[in-house]
């Protein structure tokens, strides 16, 4: 992987990353294929919406279906018919969210499986292996993810065990073409983030991630880690913002200097018939729109705003069919990527600012429900 910054604006950035399998143009949001798939959709519809670069995620996938069928197609490119860049996620923050009973300790997770129970050890190890196995274009560490509210005491303690984890993952054997991003935690605690950015710069990795954002704390308390850590992440390397995608903080998240994105909300939202729109979100069980014969955005060249009705869109929804969550994924990722487009382009022309401010000014968010 090689990163070059092409353009700034304040901290602004605007880049590309360049790997074997293409080229991904930075700010980028990427896409959430968890299993092998962004749901209800497939891989060519998914590249037809701008996205060059695809999220999996090695928790899911080392359970099901197994490292092993991932290995006998030649890897997750072939496995899921995605022939661009793929990040993988460690598992960390699944560990976290998802895992039933977990124990952990200084050797790893222990915990049980939400498919069936069984018991599961994950160490940095294991993650390592199994992302190698994925032959992943990017790699996460496997990280503790701190919990929220904690302690100083506790964030202290969490990020520290991050930290040793991180070395070990940095120790473990890779593809040659793999790049290793570690994982910057602390919790709210802006020493101890900087103190895990520092323990992570003398270990070295190809880029530089934020975990531990977006698990509940207050939107001032993820703008001021962003504000005090970001400047001090490496300028030469890629900035990661895990698990953020609200387009409202992917504003600030660019305005703060990261480069990379990835959030399961278009997909996850498109599923519960909310889309994205630059006045806000349309809910399409509002009863407006069961006579309305407009599309959701005219001015979107998506097959659902292109071709159908917001009251064609709701009656897929009210009723159940299965088009209906295919075409507001489709709607979704084409107005994620739409935005990052029109946010790269306002970065080359020294206009992001503007940019920014007639953005919010415009767009009314998932708490307004009146679009």
């Amino acid at each position: 992987m090689k990163f070059s910054v092409t353009h700034r604006q304040a901290r602004a950035r605007r880049g590309v990353l360049t790997f074997d399998r293409g080229e991904v143009d930075t700010p980028a949001f990427m896409p959430v294929g968890t299993l092998a798939s962004v749901r209800s959709v497939s891989p060519q519809e998914v590249s037809s919406t701008g996205s060059q670069i695809l999220l999996g995620n090695t928790f899911h996938l080392m359970l099901r279906p197994g490292a092993d069928v991932i290995s006998a197609h030649g890897g997750l490119h072939n496995f899921m018919g995605w022939s661009g860049p793929i990040l993988t996620d460690s598992g960390g923050f699944q560990v976290w969210s998802l895992a039933k009973k977990k124990d952990i300790d200084e050797s790893g997770v222990r915990f049980r499986s939400p498919i069936d129970g069984s018991a599961v050890f994950l160490e940095p190890e294991r993650s390592m292996e199994v992302q190698r196995v994925l032959g992943s274009d990017i790699v996460m560490c496997f990280d503790e993810c701190t919990a929220y509210p904690a302690s100083k005491t506790e964030a202290e303690e969490s990020m520290r065990r991050s930290m040793r984890w991180a070395r070990r993952c940095r120790d473990a054997d890779l593809q040659t073409s793999q790049s290793l991003f570690g994982i910057v935690q602390g919790g709210m605690f802006s020493d101890l983030r900087l103190e895990s950015l520092s323990a992570l710069q003398e270990v070295g990795f190809e880029g530089y991630a934020l975990g531990g954002l977006s698990v509940g704390e207050p939107k001032e308390d993820m703008k001021r880690i962003l504000h005090e850590v970001t400047p001090s992440m490496p300028e030469h390397l890629p900035r990661y913002l895990m698990g953020v995608g609200k387009p409202e903080d992917l504003i600030m998240g660019v305005g703060s200097g990261i480069d990379m994105f990835d959030c399961v909300l278009p997909t996850r939202n498109a599923r519960n018939g909310w889309l994205y729109t630059r006045s806000g979100v349309v809910r399409l069980k509002n009863a407006a729109n069961r006579l309305d014969t407009a599309p959701v955005d005219p001015e979107c060249p998506c097959a659902a705003c292109q071709s159908f009705s917001r009251s064609y869109l709701r009656h897929l929804y009210t009723a159940g069919e299965l088009l209906g969550p295919r075409l507001c994924t489709l709607h979704n990722l084409t107005f994620f990527q739409a935005l990052m487009a029109d946010i790269r382009k306002a970065i080359e022309e020294s206009r992001f600012e503007d940019f920014a401010t007639g953005f919010m000014a415009s767009f009314r968010g998932e708490n307004d429900d009146s679009v």
